[in-house]
């Protein structure tokens, strides 16, 4: 049986707050390098938040091998989609959710992450597809974009080789809970939070050269985590391709 030393960790809690904490301003986050156990960030990020609709009754799909190729196909591709960017802070995967973290100081670095939104919504059309031809049950997913101010510190313990970032603020946790609104009571698949919205929307109209991308949109007021906008967003030469016949 393991047993904790209460006495040391006592010690350890009275150093943290003993010893001073440099908290940076600024609108970049820099490379995990610059990031200590004496630091912490302030600075502008974006997450995207990948989730499953309904896991519980695929989980009860009989064929476990299959399912098990479900999850992993899904899975790896999301992650392929989101991990390719300089920008990148932290990436990974929560259950049945796939999700992402990026350093934003800039809104066209916004726009870049929206974009990855619409790649993922284009990509269930083409994911289902594949679903379909092999006999295997089609699946929705929520996508939640949020950008705001974090404070980012590192967690763990020097010297133990388990560290990790702790992100304090709105942008992860809204877009975790914006990606459970999306393909749910009616919404579209896209779910995005009104800074997000707000920093990317003249990028999206400017990089695309379109007319009234706004149109594209849905403004929903909520008091609980923040106004939002719904869409469903994809990418034409993409999903012409999926239309098209997927030939390679």
């Amino acid at each position: 049986m393991t047993i904790y030393d209460y006495k040391a960790g006592k010690q350890r809690i009275e150093t943290i707050f003993e010893n001073n904490m440099k908290v940076i301003e600024q609108n970049k986050l820099p490379g995990d390098d610059e990031l200590t156990f004496t630091n912490g960030y302030h600075c502008w990020v974006s997450a995207i938040f990948v989730d499953m609709r309904d896991s519980t009754e695929l989980c009860a799909f009989e064929n476990k091998e299959k399912l098990a190729k479900i999850f992993r196909s899904f899975s790896s591709e999301v992650i392929e989609i989101l991990r390719n960017d300089d920008n990148l802070r932290e990436i990974g995967i929560r259950g049945d959710c796939v999700y992402a973290i990026y350093t934003t100081p800039y809104q066209y670095n916004v726009y870049e992450i929206a974009d990855k939104c619409f790649y993922i919504n284009t990509f269930m059309k083409m994911f289902n597809k594949l679903l379909t031809k092999y006999s295997l049950p089609q699946i929705k997913v929520g996508i939640g974009m949020s950008t705001d101010k974090e404070l980012v510190v590192k967690a763990g313990r020097f010297g133990v080789g388990i560290n990790s970032k702790i992100w304090i603020g709105k942008a992860v946790s809204r877009a975790c809970h914006y990606a459970d609104y999306g393909n749910k009571n009616g919404n579209p698949p896209i779910v995005m939070g009104k800074c997000s919205y707000d920093s990317m929307i003249d990028q999206l109209e400017a990089y695309n050269k379109v007319r009234n991308p706004k149109s594209w949109f849905t403004y929903h007021k909520d008091q609980g985590e923040g106004d939002y906008y719904t869409a469903d967003v994809i990418k034409i030469d993409f999903d012409n391709w999926i239309y098209n016949g997927m030939k390679i």
